[in-house]
């Protein structure tokens, strides 16, 4: 290949009106995302692994027997169950569809998770399936941003629905494409765990002592009052063998399971996912959140953990205190610091607000993560139906029950966010 022929275009790693124009033009186009799920059913194993995972012993999705009692006559998953769920529904694209998915017109840039957005709407009872399609439902451009000037906010939704084609919950995640240089540019500051003291190992515990489940005690609509605080939980310090079990409730999540003979399959399919370690290996690019040596090839002084185990833990706050009767409706959460392997989370949260509405009674919470420095790493809301004392919980309806008509709603929703910055005005 010459020289001329193996040059990247001006346009690469370029931040521009005419990449935002192109991406655009992918909004509301449905696909798969090419692995198969970690769980293709609810079941009692798969629920109480992926709770282990993140340290909830809540009995509701851990024992296959206790919710018989409970109003939803049986065992339901965590809310964030669904991150290991979700067979390929999308429909097959037009020739003009595939045109238009092919290649990232923001190639080179720099994308970087920034917050991630839920809606729930129906349990995830023993024997469900899921099937999930996912889409690109918002492109934000902001022309200067504190972390590397101009910015786009990508937005994408991944809607799951059931076997009996009820849409059952959404996730929406933003990432923030940014262009590398002045991302890198921008002077890094970590703030690195060091060895526990006893005093700090037995504060740990005493809080593990401590954590309240409140389970089939109800929790009214009317006795909670605005200021009021969460019970704390914690978690850590964090461990390779806490993101090992994490793996094996959660999955993988970017590289497909599978060992040996399996993964080989996987390298040969897409040999991008695997980079040689020390000893010239081919081997997982995940594991740069157990293995220090090949974080520290990225730039990352120490291994660090997934988004998704903050937002697990954020939830598991919330389901703690609301009990058994109550639901959790929405949560969102901006993921802004490192927790590297060491860290402790201090997952903490307030009542901000609470009000009677159609759907009933409405609890809006505040709740973050800390890590035992007290840097707030992972803040976030989140809003819970509880019962009144003569009512029980209705749940809610998503926007719109068709998928499709679910998708575009979303496409429209994000539209109104749209700014309509020109990237090539800024200055």
């Amino acid at each position: 290949m010459s020289e001329a022929t193996s040059e990247k275009p001006k346009t690469f790693g370029v931040l521009n009106d005419a990449a935002v124009a192109r991406m655009r033009q992918k909004l509301g186009i449905q696909y798969n995302q090419p692995r198969a799920p970690h769980n293709y059913e609810v079941t009692w194993d798969g629920s109480r692994h992926f709770a282990q995972g993140y340290g909830d012993d809540n009995p509701l999705w851990g024992k296959a027997d206790y919710g018989v009692n409970t109003r939803w006559g049986g065992l339901i998953a965590p809310p964030l169950f669904s991150y290991s769920m979700g067979e390929p529904d999308a429909p097959p694209h037009t020739p003009e569809q595939k045109a238009l998915l092919k290649g990232d017109p923001m190639a080179g840039i720099g994308s970087y998770q920034a917050v991630m957005e839920f809606e729930w709407w129906r349990p995830l009872r023993a024997g469900d399936r899921l099937r999930r399609r996912v889409a690109l439902v918002g492109v934000l451009p902001k022309a200067q941003s504190a972390f590397s000037g101009k910015t786009v906010g990508e937005v994408l939704a991944f809607i799951y629905r059931n076997q009996n084609d009820e849409l059952v919950n959404i996730r929406r995640g933003t990432w923030i494409r940014a262009e590398r240089g002045a991302s890198k540019a921008k002077k890094k500051e970590y703030e690195l765990p060091k060895p526990y003291t006893p005093e700090q190992l037995a504060e740990i515990d005493a809080a593990y002592e401590a954590e309240q489940i409140r389970g089939a005690e109800p929790r009214y609509w009317e006795d909670v009052n605005p200021g009021e605080e969460l019970p704390t939980t914690v978690r850590g310090p964090l461990t390779t063998t806490d993101v090992v079990l994490w793996h094996l409730g959660f999955g993988m999540g970017t590289t497909p399971s599978g060992a040996f003979k399996i993964s080989y399959k996987v390298r040969r399919k897409a040999p991008g996912l695997f980079t040689p370690n020390d000893l010239n290996i081919p081997d997982t690019v995940q594991r740069l959140h157990w293995e220090k040596e090949w974080a520290n090839e990225l730039g990352i002084p120490v291994s660090y953990d997934y988004g998704a185990i903050r937002e697990a833990l954020l939830s598991n706050i919330v389901t703690n205190w609301m009990g058994d009767d109550g639901w959790l409706w929405k949560m969102n959460c901006e993921h802004r610091k490192f927790v590297y392997k060491g860290d402790t989370y201090w997952v903490k949260g307030r009542v901000k607000d609470k009000a009677m509405t159609e759907r009933g009674g409405e609890v809006y919470l505040e709740i973050w993560v800390q890590n035992q420095w007290g840097t707030v790493v992972s803040p976030g809301e989140a809003t819970v139906l509880l019962p009144t004392r003569d009512k029980p919980v209705t749940l809610p309806a998503p926007a719109q029950e068709d998928i499709d008509r679910m998708i575009a709603h979303e496409v429209e929703r994000y539209a109104k966010m749209d700014t309509g910055v020109s990237l090539d005005d800024a200055g």
